[in-house]
Parts: structure tokens; sequence; C-alpha cells
């Protein structure tokens, strides 16, 4: 399916309904799409990014329903696979196209894709392609999410091709983001998986993409944003410093003493007006923990002692948080346990990347009893001051 950007700009990617799964760990909901946009200026032609190679022949469908007999330039503005993986094949086809990349994308395809150096023309910062009528300029993004990423910007119709950035994982026609709730979440969601590690970078990087005064931006993944404040905005705010009064308890139970626990701090935390998200690491999607990681203060792990250590689903939760870097500012560890173990010690080595305050964890002996339940109340009370202190509640 065609989708029009502009005059003569196209989107000529693939939607993929059925896709459920990305980097065999991140889940589709909403399936995914693969943009690819065409650009016709009076001389020159060309496709700014590509598609997952098992899409390639969506792609060349919609080429040929535009009756395209000839690209002049593949911009690849990342060398993932999902963008640059049919460049190969489109090669064989339009043998006499170049690929428009930076220095370091160029390095990354000759290893991932196997290409030649006669195919690159490398480009640095500022660097500009002219098509005729169309200006092509290029800004280096780096570390959204990949080193190499880049923008390239169309002068003439203001629009930011960006890649990853300000992507979405949604299958959609609409060429635009029409219902901003479902693609606000979507955004969400994909920024909490593979953007949040970056956020200091990120910033530098939207001060670039504001700096263009783009009309339109076009991500790789997802509907554009004909909008672009709104999705600038929502990437500020996520990036942000603020946190809000919530916090994300991430659990395990084996026989029910920390569902146990777990419950009462629940209610605990609710009578002293703190938000609180519940996630069982058992049965809960990684997408929808990263994103109640990107807003909340404070992260709980409870868990029982197993193997004389945390259960390993306990162990994974603390590995995703200390790997996507949260702006959280406190985490703390609860549960119970037989006789003994290193609970404690073995989730605080898997958390060393986080920059937070270390609450003072709650382990309790068995089955909760009277005098657990107000060590509980307790723990939620130091909480409280913690928010407090923070600002987050008042």
């Amino acid at each position: 399916m065609i989708r029009k950007i502009a005059d003569r700009v196209y989107n000529v990617g693939a939607i993929d309904w059925e896709r459920t799964l990305f980097d065999e760990i991140v889940s589709l909901p909403q399936g995914t799409s693969y943009n690819a946009y065409l650009v016709q200026g009076t001389e020159k032609t060309a496709l700014i990014d590509t598609v997952e190679p098992e899409k390639y022949e969506q792609l060349i469908t919609n080429l040929e329903e535009l009756k395209v007999e000839n690209i002049d330039y593949i911009i690849s503005n990342h060398a993932e696979q999902d963008h640059s993986g049919s460049i190969p094949m489109l090669l064989k086809r339009y043998p006499n196209a170049k690929v428009i990349t930076n220095a370091k994308c160029k390095g990354f395809e000759k290893d991932l894709l196997h290409l030649d150096d006669d195919v690159f023309i490398t480009i640095k910062e500022g660097d500009t392609l002219e098509l005729g009528d169309k200006t092509l300029r290029f800004i280096m993004t780096p570390w959204v999410h990949w080193p190499e990423t880049m923008t390239t910007f169309l002068e003439e119709d203001k629009i930011a091709f960006t890649c990853d950035f300000f992507g979405s994982h949604a299958a959609t026609t609409h060429p635009f983001a029409e219902q901003y709730d479902r693609i606000y979440h979507e955004a969400k969601r994909y920024y909490s998986e593979i953007m949040m590690p970056f956020r200091q970078i990120i910033g530098r990087n939207i001060k670039k993409i504001e700096a263009l005064k783009p009309k339109i931006i076009a991500p790789s993944h997802g509907p554009a944003y004909s909008e672009p404040k709104f999705i600038i905005d929502a990437y500020k705010d996520w990036i942000s410093e603020t946190t809000k009064n919530e916090v994300l308890l991430l659990y395990v139970s084996m026989h029910g003493s920390t569902k146990m626990m777990v419950d009462a701090l629940v209610d605990s935390l609710g009578k002293r007006g703190i938000d609180v998200k519940v996630r069982d690491l058992i049965t809960a999607n990684l997408g929808e923990i990263a994103m109640d990681m990107v807003d909340v203060t404070t992260i709980i792990i409870a868990t029982p002692t197993m193997l004389a250590g945390p259960h390993p689903s306990a162990v994974y939760g603390a590995y995703i948080a200390n790997a996507l870097k949260p702006k959280v500012k406190y985490v703390g560890i609860m549960g119970s346990y037989g006789w003994g173990g290193r609970t404690v010690d073995i989730l605080k080595s898997n958390l060393g990347a986080l920059k937070v305050e270390l609450l003072e964890p709650l382990l309790i002996k068995g089955m909760p009893k009277e005098e657990d339940y107000a060590k509980i109340d307790e723990f939620a009370g130091k909480i409280e001051e913690k928010h407090r202190g923070a600002g987050v509640l008042r």
C-alpha cells in the first residue's frame, strides 16, 4: 500500500500486520511497519531506508505501482536489518544506485550486508544531496538507538525522516498519526524498550530536530506526524527528570507468602495517596513493564528465596531495570525466605547501573505474621517519606 506524504514523497514501505515479536523479545500487539520513503526530484530519485528482507516484494510492488524505473540513491539512516536488509536486493534491481550514508553506518553495513566499498557515497553532518527541485540534508542523530543513526531532512517540504527516532510499532494504513491516544501508547512503549537508556543523548538530538522546524516527522516504524509538536513534547516529558507519584511493584510468588506481602504493601501505599502499578513477573508483558518504568519514582522488587537467592524472574526484572536505566529515584527489595540466602546481594549486583537510592530491604521468614504486617506498613511509610522529599507527593 502506498501512502502519500507530500508532493512526490511517498511511503512505499511495508505494513506487517502479523508480526508479534521484535528482536525476539519485544511484543508487538499492534503489529508494525517498515517505512521506506520515495522522494522524486525533477532530476534524481531517492529511496530513504528500505524494509525487512521478507517484505521486499511489498516494497517492489509499491515501486512498480508508481512506475519507478530508476532509483539513483538509497539513503540509509540506520544499519539495522529491518531498515537496511533489502539494500542488496535493491542494488541488483537498480544497479546504478548508490548507497548514501555516514562512515560508521557504512562500516556496519559492510559487516551486516557484505556490501562493497564502491556502492557507497559517504556523507557527514550537514552535507546535502540535490535531486533537482528537492534537496536532502543529513543530520547525525546518534544513539537513537544505535551509534550511527542519522536523520535525512527534505528541505523544501520540511520533512524530517528520523528512522527509529520518534517511531512506534503500529501497523496502520493511515499515513499520519490520527488516533493520538493509541499512537501515544505505542510510541511510549517503543521509547521505553529501546530509547530510554540513552535519555541524555536523545535530549541533544531532539534539539537538532527542533532546529529544523519540521512540518512533518516521518519515522521508520508507525505513522508519520503532521503535528511534530505532539511527539516532540511527549519525548521531552519522557526524557525529563520529572517522575510521578507512582510505585512499580514487580513480584514473583511461589507459595503465596510474597504475594501476601505485596497485597499488604499495595493497600498501605494506596492509603497514603501513592499510586501503585503491580506486575507479576511470570505473566507480565515486557513492553508494559518497560512503559511503567518511564515515569515512576520508586521500583520495588518482591521475591521469594529460591535456591538461596532470588527467584530467576526477579533477577530478570532487576536486569531489565538496570538495562533500561529509567529515571526512577528509589529501588526497594522485599520478600520472604525459609532458612536464609543471598537474595538482597544478588539483586543489588544486578542493579549497579541505576543511579538510585536503595531502600532498606524488607525480608521476612515464612508467611507474614502480625508483626511482619507492621513492618510492611512501616516500609510503606518510608516510601511515603521519600516521595514527599522528592516533591511528587504533597
